[in-house]
């Protein structure tokens, strides 16, 4: 019978599982929300070689966290090349705005590089300039990807960020005097959760607890298949002391005509059917026979006679514990007496017809002797029997 794990063994695994997901699923166990929109970026110029309108747009910018969520237009204008400084750190930093009329005819878009200074001092003064946005291009080693900027106390303005390759775009385009016209929407509304410090510290204990809880479940288990494995072992090695103490047993085939065994009337205890020719039976100590096949995984199971409730390893003479037994010498067999390995059944009609034809009164003194060494060898529980023979020597029965 292979070990199985009791049913609430796994009880502790899963309680901790469902403390974890009550844990985060807990009201308050959320941390504060980040809300971002994404910008929709158009850009409209005419290619000088073509003479056509290129115009292309994509959502690719995303508005700072302090900008107003609208829209604004207006031709982009980029710092001067004779300041060096693209990212529109310096206060006396101008702007080139490539359209006819100047700058001062129509809203225009400031396009400046990230770094140099705080995202709140390029839109101040982008601002001090009359900007009606500011677009910042991330740095070349960002690739595409786009940041949050923090510009609190920029006031209405609107603040967007645009990639690397995007922004360098546009730059290279108003550098070479063309008019770019730049058309800034609102885009698509995000949400990211993060988890504040107090739901960490609820997720940590519940995990700690888990784990405590998985590695007692663990323990306990192992210890569990650790003596279960011992007893099946000592149980095994029992076992086997006890077939080997079962083998000594004598075993009789019966024979067809045998005397003394009714083929049709007498049947095993075990399995309640008739003894047939040729079938092989145990003869216990108590002489109760059996098949064979019926009595061994019996005595293996519970050492008993079926019938009588003989105790029989200890009627072999083993005591206590198979391993400590010391088996018991056996008397040698005497002319007039055979062991039960070698015993018939019954007696021949000729025995009984000799046992008759003596004196009255020798077997009259004959049988006390007999039953009295019976009753002897039964209480030191040997396999020795005693034929019921007379010795025609001596004139009296053996014993």
């Amino acid at each position: 019978m292979a070990w199985r794990r009791p049913p609430g063994a796994g009880v502790g695994a899963r309680g901790a599982l469902a403390l974890l997901a009550l844990t985060l699923c807990a009201r308050g166990a959320r941390g504060r929300a980040l809300e971002w929109y994404s910008a929709v970026v158009s850009t409209e110029y005419v290619d000088p070689q073509t003479n056509r309108t290129v115009w292309s747009v994509s959502e690719s910018g995303r508005f700072g966290d302090s900008s107003p969520k609208e829209g604004a237009q207006g031709l982009v204008g980029v710092p001067r090349a004779a300041d060096r400084d693209p990212e529109g750190c310096a206060p006396d930093t101008s702007f080139l705005v490539p359209a006819p009329g100047g700058r001062g005819t129509a809203p225009w878009v400031a396009l400046v590089a990230r770094g140099g200074c705080t995202f709140k001092d390029k839109v101040l003064l982008a601002a001090q300039r009359n900007a009606s946005a500011v677009v910042l291009y991330n740095e070349e080693r960002h690739g595409n990807l786009t940041a949050s900027m923090s510009h609190a106390g920029t006031g209405n303005i609107v603040v967007i960020m645009v990639s690397y390759p995007k922004g360098r775009e546009i730059l290279d385009l108003v550098q070479k005097g063309i008019p770019v016209k730049m058309t800034i929407g609102v885009g698509t509304r995000h949400v990211q959760e993060f988890i504040g410090g107090q739901s960490v510290v609820f997720v940590a204990i519940a995990f700690i607890t888990m784990m405590i809880i998985s590695l007692a479940w663990l323990i306990f288990y192992y210890i569990q298949r650790f003596l279960y494995t011992g007893s099946q072992f000592g149980s095994q090695s029992h076992r086997k002391e006890t077939k080997k103490v079962i083998g000594q047993l004598p075993l009789h085939t019966v024979k067809h005509g045998e005397k003394g065994i009714d083929v049709d009337a007498e049947n095993c205890a075990v399995c309640i059917e008739n003894f047939k020719v040729k079938d092989v039976i145990r003869i216990l100590p108590c002489k109760h026979i059996f098949h064979r096949i019926c009595i061994d995984p019996w005595l293996l199971d519970h050492r008993t006679c079926p019938m009588c409730k003989l105790d029989v390893i200890k009627a072999l003479g083993y005591w206590g514990e198979l391993e400590d037994e010391q088996e018991l010498p056996t008397p040698e067999s005497t002319p007039g007496s055979v062991l039960a390995a070698n015993l018939s059944i019954t007696l021949e009609d000729d025995d009984r017809s000799d046992g008759s034809n003596l004196p009255s009164s020798s077997t009259n003194e004959s049988v006390p002797q007999c039953d009295a060494t019976f009753k002897e060898d039964a209480g030191e529980n040997t396999a020795l029997l005693e034929t019921g023979r007379s010795d025609p020597q001596r004139g009296g029965p053996v014993c």
